[in-house]
């Protein structure tokens, strides 16, 4: 059950002054807590999303996955949705089909790469990644704007270095890209990524991922400045969780005290607000039959 209304869209928010920041979601649960955390957008991480099936960021899962994760964050918040779509999960048929099922289930943008396919994380692995040649890229990000239509922004990652990532990002935005994004290793300064912005001519995203040297350095006045309007945080919410599950599941397993592990955790009560209960409770009431003689 979604908790927002009235949400401003996501073109709305890129036409507005500020940073866009998106933490990364990967179910209902997340997308809820996000929502109530007072975010303006989620994204749709594919590093979250094959986290929570137990599996690395690797292309693993199918765009059937991908699609369940994106309509089961839609059923508990309103929010706009940047969509994680990794590679389009093939070539450029797979690539427009995986983004028109995107747009029917709700999200706002979706964020495609450049890497073969299957991809493999660059924060992940390190040797660099291998990239498809620059025209079979631009064909994908023709066929993703033809499969999402006007409505939905497309934003096109690049996994490219310095100048190659820059001639990419200038024959994407030709394409019908909306954003560009560039990796946390695509540029070794900011400076890179102003220059980026200059030559591509639109707003950029950043993840700003978890130890990286973008998480850093990457302020709001030096977003501001290398032109950044949208910083999704894509790992930060599935890395605090894992953290919180492992540290507390070693403790039980360790036989240590069960008040003693809990006391540490969110008040039952908390819970049973946050989830929504009361807003079924009253669903419930309404639904059932009047009672006798009123």
């Amino acid at each position: 059950m979604s908790t927002t209304t009235n949400a401003p869209t996501l073109r709305e928010l890129v036409q507005r002054e500020g940073i866009i920041r998106a933490p990364g979601v990967w179910d209902g649960l997340s997308a809820r807590l996000a929502d109530q955390a007072g975010f303006e957008a989620l994204c749709a991480s594919g590093f979250a999303i094959a986290a929570g099936l137990g599996m690395p960021d690797a292309e693993v899962f199918t765009a059937t996955e991908g699609l369940d994760a994106v309509r089961k964050i839609r059923e508990a918040s309103d929010l706009p949705i940047i969509a994680d779509i990794d590679t389009g999960y093939g070539n450029a048929i797979n690539a427009r089909r995986t983004a028109a099922a995107m747009r029917r289930a709700g999200v706002s943008a979706v964020f495609m790469e450049d890497q073969v396919s299957p991809k493999r994380c660059p924060i992940c692995v390190g040797d660099p990644v291998e990239l498809v040649p620059i025209d079979e890229a631009i064909g994908k990000v023709r066929a993703v704007k033809d499969g999402l239509g006007e409505d939905v922004l497309l934003i096109a990652r690049t996994d490219s270095t310095e100048d190659d990532a820059i001639r990419r990002a200038e024959a994407y935005v030709r394409a019908g890209a909306d954003l560009i994004m560039p990796v946390s290793k695509t540029f070794g300064s900011l400076d890179g990524w102003r220059r980026c912005h200059e030559a591509a001519g639109v707003p950029l995203v950043a993840s700003l991922t978890a130890w990286t040297w973008v998480e850093r350095e990457f302020t709001d006045d030096a977003m501001a400045q290398a032109g950044i309007k949208i910083a999704m945080l894509a790992t930060h919410g599935v890395l605090a969780a894992a953290t919180a599950v492992r540290d507390s599941f070693t403790r039980l397993a360790s036989g240590e005290a069960l008040p003693d592990v809990s006391g540490r955790y969110m008040e039952h009560e908390d819970f049973v607000q946050m989830i929504g209960f009361p807003q079924v409770e009253l669903l419930q009431q309404k639904y059932l039959p009047e009672p006798e003689g009123a």
